[in-house]
Formats: structure tokens, C-alpha cells, sequence
């Protein structure tokens, strides 16, 4: 199949306007594809440790993994442990967890260890959020490295506005310097201060990236779209504002993206100079 008709294969369902910016960003020299996991490669699942990228989305990231020149990178509110069961990639692509407090690049993993005062206001987060999710039912809490995850998912409307208002207001008194995080049906409390923007440029600084490609979903992926440049692209998943230059529907759209833009930076790989 000719170059050209498997790039329009490959694009026949993503816009023009998106068509157009990914086609100038894949002749970058160095690709950084960053990727956020729930709701972005993977569908958003009752129980997140079920949650598994598309089979087509997988593809997509394997396509990119393989290219010259290019670094995939998944950025995400879960855990590292969490992130290395739902996507096992292996150490082909790097891994920022719980929002980049931790983080597996080429080396041994790079995780800045608590202070005393941090494990101490890591207790009161504990011990108030276990009270409210004991008064209320389907509302259950999640550990995370640095805080705590409170997931309402599975809760009636009236819980979930329960709990968390009742766990800001608690935690104000209780824990005031904990980082606040609001999501789709969770609300996140920290020890410490990181966001997805910091994560994305701690990446591009790392791999020396000159354009970043970002996709995500949720509220805590504004923080990288906002932190691109002119000349990367962001890409949000799924309804809601966003400071993202372009949208899809969800995963599959998502995944359809990537492998559109895996055909276009291999199309500009087999025209460089040098190339047979």
C-alpha cells in the first residue's frame, strides 16, 4: 500500500483540523507521547483494577514504542504499582504515578521519600477519611504513595456530595497544607504538591523532547495541557472544558489518533534523508 493511502486509511476517521497539527507535529525530531490511562487508553471501569487499555489503543502505543526518535510516556493519578499491573508495558515506556510523585524513567525508580512531617499529616489524612468513608456507603478509600484517593463512584448522588464536602471542610482543620485534587468521582488529597504539568515538562526535559504529543481526560490533565507549548498538540478524551486544542469522543477516538499519528511519523521517518 502507497504512503499516502495509508496515511488516509489511517486518518479516515479523525478530523481535518486534527488531521492537519498531527501531521506537523510527527516531523518533530524528537516525539514525547504522553498519555494519561482512565478514561483516555482505557475505558473507565466500576473497578479501576480491571480497567485495561482498548486492544486497538494497545496497538497504537506498541506502533509508537517502536519508532525512532519517539518516547511514550503514561502519566497518571494511580499509583506506580497500579499503573504497572493495568499497563504492562514493560520498561519500554516511561511511567509517572500518583500524579508525579513517583516516577519509573531508564534508571531505578525515582521516588523522593516523606518527611517526618509529611508521614505525620499522611496519618490524619487516614484517620479522617477512614471516618467518612465508614458513615457512607459505596464510598471507599484509596492509598496512595503520598495521600489518599476518595472514589464515589459506586455512590448515590447525595454520598458523594456527602463526602466530599465533608472531607474538605475536615481536612482544612485537620491537614490544611494537603494538596486538594478534584476528579470524575474522586477527590484526591496529597502531602505533597505535584502536578500532570510538572510531570510533562520533567519528561520533555528528559527526553530531550522537541514537541510533546498529550492526551487525557480528567480534571488533573488540565495542568499539562496547560503547560504545552505552540508547538505540541493536547488532546482531551471524553465532555467537560478543557484548554486542550482538540477533542474526541473517548478511547476509541483516542486510540484512532495514535495510530494516525504512529503512520504519519513513520511516513516521515521512510522520507528522511538516508532513508531507502
Amino acid at each position: 500500500m502507497a504512503i499516502d493511502d495509508r496515511v488516509g486509511q489511517a486518518g479516515s476517521g479523525v478530523r481535518r483540523d486534527l488531521r492537519d497539527a498531527l501531521a506537523a507535529l510527527a516531523g518533530t525530531a524528537r516525539l514525547l507521547v504522553a498519555l494519561d490511562f482512565d478514561g483516555t487508553l482505557a475505558p473507565v471501569v466500576d473497578d479501576p483494577e480491571k480497567a485495561r487499555a482498548t486492544p486497538e489503543a494497545r496497538r497504537a502505543v506498541e506502533r509508537l514504542i517502536a519508532l525512532p526518535d519517539t518516547r511514550v510516556a503514561l502519566v497518571s493519578g494511580r499509583s506506580l504499582r497500579d499503573l504497572e499491573q493495568v499497563a504492562p508495558f514493560g520498561d519500554r515506556v516511561l511511567l509517572v504515578g500518583s500524579h508525579g510523585i513517583e516516577l519509573r524513567l531508564d534508571e531505578p525508580d525515582d521516588v523522593v521519600a516523606l518527611d517526618a512531617a509529611e508521614r505525620r499529616q499522611l496519618g490524619v489524612l487516614e484517620q479522617v477519611l477512614d471516618q467518612i468513608a465508614g458513615t457512607l456507603d459505596s464510598v471507599w478509600i484509596e492509598p496512595k504513595p503520598a495521600g489518599f484517593a476518595v472514589h464515589t463512584r459506586l455512590a448515590t448522588e447525595r454520598h458523594s456530595r456527602v463526602a466530599h464536602l465533608v472531607a474538605i471542610n475536615e481536612l482544612r482543620a485537620e491537614a490544611p497544607d494537603a494538596t486538594v485534587r478534584l476528579g470524575k468521582d474522586v477527590i484526591e488529597f496529597s502531602v505533597r504538591s505535584t502536578t500532570k504539568g510538572e510531570a510533562v515538562e520533567h519528561l520533555r526535559r528528559y527526553t530531550r523532547a522537541t514537541a510533546v504529543f498529550y492526551a487525557g481526560d480528567d480534571v488533573t490533565d488540565e495542568d499539562a495541557f496547560v503547560a504545552l507549548t505552540a508547538d505540541d498538540l493536547g488532546l482531551k478524551s471524553g465532555a467537560g472544558p478543557t484548554a486542550a486544542d482538540h477533542r474526541v469522543a473517548g478511547p476509541a477516538q483516542v486510540a484512532s489518533v495514535l495510530h494516525l499519528l504512529a503512520t504519519l511519523r513513520e511516513t516521515h521517518a521512510a522520507d528522511a534523508p538516508g532513508t531507502n
